[in-house]
């Protein structure tokens, strides 16, 4: 187990190397942005894989936006995935997550115009598709991205993450085929403890991967 990382693109590496024990065949590599994307451009390289974003929302509770009662991920017929016992907890109705998970439908449709610009899903289904994320804390928003990306019907689906509570890890076994995890701390705080440069992504830094990322996929043109 790893205790800390220098940063993103470094728990990115040492995810790949993790991952490279599985002997992924076909593998398409999706990253939750976008936190998940400077830790989702490593393996990919490594693993000499294509590189996609899937869009996930969380839905806050009421006055405490960090605290997930629900997440919705893209696609047209993927509805909110609840945490029910938060939910109630928070005193948030099944009203208001429908009507935010409206709102995170449209900023879902913004990040993609402004992340993918105008490309189109990479096809999964009989591939092994490996979701990855810079860290897990409740483990609401990647279930939602694991169901969403069951539906695509990938032959083999791989979470991979540096950090996760273990109770999270426990939960989300049951959604994929494997999973891989760096770091489950005794006592987990944040997603961001174990890192040492955790600074917040900002969409300029995920365009600005992807592009790099693309461009050295792409086939040189003579």
């Amino acid at each position: 187990m790893r205790d800390v990382f220098a940063n993103r693109t470094e728990a990115g590496r040492l995810l790949a190397r993790a991952l490279a024990a599985l002997t992924l065949v076909d593998p398409v590599v999706l990253a939750l942005p976008r936190g998940g994307v400077p830790v989702a451009a490593e393996v990919a390289d490594a693993l000499h894989a294509p590189l996609d974003l899937l869009l996930v929302r969380k839905i806050g509770a009421p006055g405490q936006r960090e605290l997930a009662v629900a997440a919705i991920a893209e696609g047209p017929h993927n509805e909110p995935v609840i945490d029910r016992e938060t939910l109630y907890f928070s005193g948030a109705t099944m009203d208001y997550v429908e009507r935010q998970a409206e709102v995170e439908r449209l900023e879902i449709e913004r990040r993609r115009a402004a992340y993918l610009r105008g490309r189109p899903p990479l096809p999964v289904e009989g591939k092994t598709a490996v979701l990855v994320d810079d860290g897990i804390a409740t483990g609401t928003t990647v279930r939602a991205a694991l169901r969403a990306l069951r539906r695509r019907r990938p032959a083999r689906l791989v979470l991979a993450v540096p950090v996760a509570p273990a109770e999270a890890v426990a939960a989300l076994r049951g959604e994929v085929d494997d999973l891989v995890c760096l770091s489950q701390p005794a006592f987990f705080r944040a997603v961001g403890v174990p890192y040492v440069d955790f600074h917040q992504v900002e969409d300029d830094e995920v365009i600005g991967i992807l592009d790099t990322h693309w461009q050295r996929a792409s086939p040189a043109t003579p």
